[in-house]
């Protein structure tokens, strides 16, 4: 209800009559930036109670004094002076308006007072005179899509950027198989020697020479007896001795294939022997027999402590792998979340951001579709970014204006809270009524103030629309929750009633004021029926 309650304002201030007060001013012309000394005389007696405006402006002027009250005592009664320096830097006419005194917590107001500022006189004849510049032609706008190309081309970089960090601190893969034990490793390096064609190549005694290196490295790792540094002998003297002394069940018959294949390959690297196609085969099964035949020889002991740090480094390795998932998942996100950061800061603007994606985006208002609608009785026309939404302000209204006023119509779009909004209402009387316009944005000010809006700076002047209809435009720059905000507001009083329109957007944006622009030179007003 407190957005509305600027309109409800007004309503109480067209049907409360003003109280006699005496206001003086020492005078009603003054240049930009003199000072205007405005006085306001209350005469009460002792019990009294009187309580002066502490604005910081009054109407379009900026209140740069507060003097002290001056008391002076008559008999019984007293006489109360309150002055203030008011200043106004824009040339024109302007109207002080009427300023509400409390005097037994009962309002008073000052008479409205019309004063006028003009400028210092400037003898262009002493300056050096230029001839006027020639009519440059504006560069023919580009249109949007540039924006939405740097947003692509920002993504793509950032991505390209994503993935090189991703790949620098990725724990590299290790391209050497790595084995558990011998017999899977024994195994394995057998595979692999079929497959480097080295019997296609001719190379025979490179495939004995890696046939045999991969029996002794098993025998070594197997049954911890030095085979690689072994001949065949002395190698074949320690795999007996070595299954006699821990009871291996291996046979006579693995023993001396075993060997046999060993001096078949001695052969080869030093005599130059050359065994034929089905001689080689059959060396290569009896290898891997003998390989197999010494693992199941082998009694299998279960190491508890290492059984323990083997399932402890799996638990580790399970870890790590589930760690850099969640790195890389979390890299993801985050690099799809700033992408989207970027996009709407770049399609929507950066106010969308700020309200929390919700809430208007004037630079997407800017740009879209405008409509052209009436709103209110007696009508007002204008075009808006997006169709007002009516509001029902009927149970809101004061009893003391209920009996003057026939219909009031209100609405809006977004609110002060979110850094953009319009409002339009129109209220038309019982009766004619001769509304004080300049009390009516007075009002409309001190009720701002009500609404938690701060360093309001309030400036007026006369305003036109296209048909020529006279109203008073209102403008200024107010704080509310700490943003600093632009309004106008156009005030009319046509076929005897009060309509009025108010635009407010955030300081230094733009598109807001591309905004309200377009929307008040667009404002028709049409008669009632």
């Amino acid at each position: 209800m407190k957005k509305y309650c600027f309109l409800l304002f007004l309503l109480i201030q067209t049907v409360v009559h003003s109280q006699s007060l005496e206001t003086k001013i020492d005078t009603t012309k003054n240049k930009i930036g003199a000072q205007f000394t405005l006085s306001l005389r209350v005469k009460s007696n002792q019990k009294t109670n009187v309580v002066f405006p502490k604005d910081k402006t009054f109407g379009s002027f900026e209140v740069i004094e507060s003097y002290p009250i001056d008391t002076i005592k008559e008999e019984s009664k007293f006489e109360l002076i309150k002055k203030y320096g008011l200043i106004q830097f824009d040339s024109g006419k302007f109207v002080i308006p009427k300023i509400p005194v409390l005097i037994n917590n009962k309002p008073y107001f000052s008479d409205s007072i019309k004063v006028e500022v003009f400028n210092v006189k400037v003898d262009t004849l002493k300056q050096k005179m230029y001839d006027i510049k020639p009519i440059i032609e504006a560069e023919k706008p580009v249109g949007n899509w540039w924006k939405y190309l740097l947003g692509i081309l920002a993504l793509i970089s950032l991505s390209f950027l994503a993935y090189k960090l991703y790949k620098k601190y990725q724990k590299p893969v290790s391209s050497e198989t790595i084995y558990s034990t011998p017999i899977e490793k024994a195994t394995g390096l057998l595979q692999l020697l079929e497959k480097k064609d080295f019997l296609v190549k001719g190379e025979i005694k490179a495939y004995y020479s890696e046939l045999t290196d991969i029996a002794r490295e098993y025998i070594e790792e197997a049954i911890e007896i030095p085979a690689k540094e072994s001949t065949t002998s002395e190698l074949i003297v320690s795999l007996r001795q070595a299954a006699q002394k821990r009871k291996l069940k291996l046979s006579r018959e693995t023993v001396e294939s075993l060997d046999r294949v060993l001096k078949q390959a001695d052969l080869v690297k030093f005599a130059q022997s050359k065994p034929l196609d089905f001689e080689i085969a059959d060396d290569r099964k009896k290898i891997e027999s003998s390989i197999i035949n010494i693992h199941k020889s082998i009694p299998v002991v279960v190491d508890e402590t290492s059984v323990k740090w083997q399932k402890e480094q799996e638990e580790i390795r399970k870890k790590q792998e589930q760690k850099r998932k969640v790195t890389a998942i979390v890299g993801i996100v985050g690099f799809l979340i700033l992408s989207a950061f970027i996009f709407i800061g770049i399609t929507k603007g950066i106010d969308f951001i700020k309200n929390g994606f919700t809430g208007p985006s004037t630079k997407e208002l800017v740009n879209t579709d405008w409509i052209k609608s009436e709103y209110g009785n007696p009508a007002i026309v204008i075009e808006t970014p997006e169709v007002l939404t009516r509001t029902d302000v009927s149970k809101a209204i004061p009893n003391d204006a209920a009996g003057i006023v026939k219909t009031t119509q209100m609405f809006d779009y977004g609110s002060l809270s979110q850094g953009f909004y319009i409002a339009i209402s129109s209220t038309e009387f019982k009766q004619k009524t001769n509304v004080d316009l300049g009390q009516a944005l007075t009002g409309m000010i001190q009720t701002l103030q009500n609404q938690d809006c701060e360093d309001i700076v309030v400036k007026q002047e006369d305003f036109k629309t296209k048909e020529g209809l006279k109203g008073l435009k209102g403008y200024g720059s107010l704080t509310k929750n700490g943003d600093r905000m632009i309004y106008q507001v156009l005030l009319f009083s046509q076929e005897g009633g009060l309509q009025q329109i108010m635009i407010a957007f955030r300081e230094g944006d733009k598109n807001g004021e591309k905004i309200a622009h377009r929307m008040l030179q667009s404002v028709e007003l049409k008669k009632a029926p």
